[in-house]
């Protein structure tokens, strides 16, 4: 399981999310059937333990003022982002005490709008229907629109962790990187945002940017040359929107032999080492550019 908020879940929103899930289920990666948040999104995932890539998209305009707290509107804030383009809109992380995550990085200046308490229908790979448990606190910056997030904890972790949901055909099995593009104007402020959530003791330098370990993975910035020269062109609709924003997800595989199988099937542009994978093309998988990677190719332990 994870530690202190880590990466729980980059929400991906897209604009056809049958689409977007046919598209990820040809990855080789185990989809859960389509469900509805009570702020009118619908949602998808790739489940892991502890952590999870979500598709959302929006089912129901007339709800998205649902469930507000304070000036934040969860479903108004996924239909904005949407609106400008596809893509990560905010980031989850992972907590198995919210109340009191939430304390540590108000205490450390990152503001908490409130609490959302919320449950979505589920029907299990059996057949049985049950109803999740989850609260989530918002860290909501108006300043770094797209880099927002929010404390997630699961009441009902059995009704998440389904074990034939964490079970991928391509072996995938978490997440070890989120990077965030971010102008080099922008990178104290970025910086300022992260030391906030973990302290100044989680952030690092790397040959590329710079970043913060997590419960879960890390977060890196890069600014746009750099993250061209990782990832290749970055699409038009990602540079077309200032501020700094989330565009790629790491995720773990034992071995990239068991994505290529999926990837050469998909025809989709890739390029391949011995311990990654990367798919190219971003704007295909809603704005985010995904690599499949051996964690020692990640560097971590």
């Amino acid at each position: 399981m994870t530690s202190f908020l880590g990466i729980d879940h980059p929400l991906i929103v897209v604009r056809d999310i049958d689409e977007a899930v046919r598209r990820y289920k040809s990855l080789g990666f185990t989809i859960t059937p389509v469900t509805r948040h009570p702020w009118g999104t619908s949602t998808a995932v790739a489940m892991f333990e502890g952590c999870l890539l979500e598709l959302m998209g929006v089912y129901d305009e007339s709800l998205i003022d649902e469930k507000p707290v304070g000036d934040f509107r969860f479903g108004r804030v996924v239909r904005d982002h949407l609106a400008e383009r596809e893509g990560i809109s905010l980031c989850a992380l992972h907590s198995e005490d919210a109340e009191g995550d939430a304390a540590i990085v108000v205490q450390r200046g990152i503001s908490c709008q409130g609490t959302i308490e919320f449950g979505r229908d589920v029907v299990l790979p059996d057949g049985r229907k049950d109803r999740t448990r989850t609260t989530l606190k918002i860290f909501n910056d108006p300043r770094l629109p797209r880099l927002s997030n929010f404390a997630c904890q699961q009441h009902r972790p059995d009704l998440i962790y389904v074990p034939a949901w964490l079970s991928h055909p391509n072996k995938s099995y978490g997440i070890s990187q989120v990077t965030i593009l971010a102008e080099a104007q922008d990178h104290d402020r970025v910086r300022r945002r992260l030391a906030g959530l973990y302290g100044e003791a989680a952030l690092f330098q790397s040959d590329e940017g710079f970043g913060a370990k997590t419960g879960n993975g890390s977060f890196i910035v890069l600014d746009p040359k750099q993250a061209e020269r990782r990832y290749g062109a970055i699409p038009a609709e990602i540079l077309a929107q200032p501020g700094p924003c989330y565009i790629a997800i790491d995720i773990r595989v034992p071995s990239v032999e068991g994505v290529v199988p999926f990837v050469e099937a998909a025809g989709v542009p890739h390029l391949r080492t011995a311990e990654s994978l990367l798919l190219s093309d971003a704007k295909y998988y809603g704005n985010v550019f995904l690599t499949f990677a051996v964690p020692s190719a990640t560097g971590e332990a």
